[in-house]
């Protein structure tokens, strides 16, 4: 313990002294920023119930300022974060009066290290998601208006009878679409509450597709790989035998992976299916460190989620909104281009986009990734052990809005280290799809195992030993 505040004091000293209060100088071409989008601050707050209506305990659920989440976020490498607080009765005035200051406290003492003011949103009729509020002069009354108007938490027990309900949430994103800079909607963890493979509950296929009908440029994604992943570590560094990564108590991650993402031809592929642009992240969800008795690792210490963007507010989160993502854990990789290009023409689209071709055209993919040799946040060099290229078809919008299977998605080649060149200290991959006839999409996932598919994760199960990385899709339309 006394390690650890030694560390954290000497991070800050360290940092405080390189830093400046100088906004963040412009970037004049975009690059691969790694962030995250699911931070708690003290602000999380916990309860005193023995009044009514309940009294907030500052740091009675998370215990870090934004500043020292900031702080380790940098250290790990972040260049943005969202700092989201959950909620209670009346905490959109907390926010609002409390946190608000604390985020702009830290803005001022760490302005090498993009910071969004958000929340985790207890979603009327579903669970949890991050609300990221676009940065702007009345950020704090913007998000002050959704949370105290749409959080199902924010009324005292059954104050508001309709609050807790898909109708209310579908509310607040036509309300969120209408507003001049739209907010951004990601569903964290949306498989945790499902008791099987494919049997959901308080987060459903139907649900997330109604959201995305709703406001397809507000509610864009979810997270592919959730927080909580250092739940089987003790704060000795041992391992927990009887805990399980991300709290998945029910049906487990799948290489660290939610099943929603992680199932080849499941939800994602079949929303992908659809043409629908719904996207991937990670996020550490942190709260506790876990060498303090938490279930977490730092922002950036385990998973990144990378936005080709430049470094600024607007830039971030338009990129955010059009998918070019890549998300890893342990430090995989920390670059990943994909292209897609018609043979022989100056015509290619790289993640997130579409490219329209013709029925019979030959179109190139190339795959160049940074697998970094360096040590990681656990002094290991972890190895790109296999890259997968999958392909599903676009079949356009389904009758059935309970669907979570694409059969068409598929494994079309797995490329190992004797497939690939070096360039420039990257590892490039060529492949070539003669003759595409159909809408498609493509998408790359690639891992540090020998695991053809990722496998349910047991209990006391180490994540460092078994990481994986994804990319969003690049679509491909038939003229």
């Amino acid at each position: 313990m006394k390690q650890t505040i030694i560390l954290k004091l000497f991070l800050v000293i360290l940092t405080l002294q390189g830093c400046s209060s100088a906004p963040i100088a412009p970037i004049d071409s975009k690059k691969w920023l790694a962030g995250d989008h699911h931070i708690h601050s003290r602000y999380s707050v916990g309860w005193d119930r023995s009044v009514s209506p309940p009294k907030p305990i500052i740091a009675g659920d998370a215990h870090y300022s934004a500043a020292m989440n900031a702080q380790m976020a940098y250290h790990h490498g972040l260049s943005w974060m969202v700092i989201t607080d959950h909620g209670g009765p009346n905490h959109s005035k907390l926010n609002l009066d409390q946190a608000y200051p604390d985020l702009k406290a830290s803005r001022q003492a760490m302005p090498n290290i993009i910071q969004f003011y958000g929340m985790e949103l207890d979603t009327p009729g579903a669970e949890h998601s991050s609300l990221i509020i676009p940065h702007s002069h009345d950020e704090a009354q913007q998000l002050y208006h959704l949370e105290k108007s749409y959080a199902r938490n924010d009324v005292y027990r059954n104050q508001d009878k309709g609050r807790n309900t898909e109708k209310r949430m579908l509310a607040a994103l036509e309300d969120m679409k209408s507003q001049n800079k739209q907010p951004i909607v990601i569903v964290n963890h949306p498989g945790r509450t499902a008791t099987g493979l494919g049997e959901y509950t308080k987060v459903t296929p139907t649900e997330l597709r109604n959201w995305n009908d709703t406001a397809p440029t507000v509610a864009v994604g979810m997270s592919g790989s959730p927080g909580h992943q250092a739940l089987t570590i003790s704060p000795d560094g041992s391992i927990k035998s009887n805990e399980v990564r991300g709290g998945y108590r029910n049906y487990p991650t799948m290489g660290g992976f939610d099943q929603m993402t992680a199932r080849l031809g499941g939800f994602w592929d079949s929303m992908l299916g659809e043409g629908r642009h719904w996207w991937i992240t990670s996020s550490s969800d942190s709260h506790i460190h876990y060498t303090e008795g938490g279930a977490d690792f730092w922002p950036g210490e385990f998973s990144k989620t990378y936005v080709y963007s430049e470094k600024n507010y607007d830039d971030l989160l338009q990129n955010i909104r059009a998918g070019r993502v890549f998300v890893t854990t342990g430090d995989l990789i920390t670059e990943l281009y994909v292209s897609v290009s018609v043979d022989n023409k100056n015509h290619s689209a790289s993640i997130g986009d579409t490219i329209e071709v013709h029925a019979g055209d030959t179109l190139k993919v190339e795959i160049k990734f940074l697998d970094p040799d360096r040590h990681n946040a656990h002094f290991d060099n972890p190895k790109v052990n296999r890259v997968d290229l999958i392909k599903g078809q676009v079949m356009g919008r389904l009758i059935d809005k309970s669907v979570d299977i694409n059969t068409t998605a598929k494994v079309i080649s797995r490329f190992s280290e004797k497939n690939w060149r070096q360039e420039n200290g990257y590892q490039v991959i060529s492949y070539t799809m003669k003759n595409v006839s159909k809408d498609s999409y493509i998408r790359i996932r690639g891992t540090n195992t020998t695991q053809l598919e990722p496998e349910k994760d047991l209990k006391g199960e180490d994540p460092w030993s078994d990481l994986w990385f994804y990319s969003n899709p690049i679509f491909i339309k038939v003229k």
